[in-house]
Order: C-alpha cells, then sequence, then structure tokens
C-alpha cells in the first residue's frame, strides 16, 4: 500500500508571535532562506519555504509548528 504524500502547498509553518523571541536560531539553520527578520517581526516566504522542518527543530521557544490543510 502506497503512502500519499504531502504537496509542498499542503504544509506551512506557522509563526507563534508570542513565544517567538527573533533570536534567529531559524534563519541561520535555513538551507532555503525561506526565514527572515523583518523589522522586529519574524517572516518565512512561503514560497521560498520547502518545509523541511529544520527551523522547528532549532527553535529554543517552540514558536514554529507545522500546519497541514486538509
Amino acid at each position: 500500500m502506497r503512502r500519499r504524500t504531502k504537496k509542498k502547498n499542503d504544509r506551512r509553518i506557522v509563526i507563534d508571535r508570542y513565544r517567538c523571541a527573533y533570536c534567529g536560531a531559524c534563519i541561520s539553520v535555513c538551507k532555503y532562506n525561506a526565514n527572515e527578520l523583518v523589522e522586529t517581526f519574524l517572516s518565512i516566504n512561503e514560497d521560498e519555504c520547502n518545509t523541511c522542518m529544520t527551523c522547528i527543530r532549532v527553535c529554543p521557544m517552540k514558536a514554529l509548528s507545522l500546519e497541514v490543510k486538509k
């Protein structure tokens, strides 16, 4: 039986702005350069993001999560 794989546009990284400390840990590990600090806010470029979830794993504040659209 084959498992259905999610397409890139079925998933996205979500930022919890109340938890985010804007430390830049997620920016330094993103190999797609999808994360950036804009003024004092973290921004994720969904066109560049490959949803590899590396940023989620390194966030010390657990401010990032994966949202899967049904």
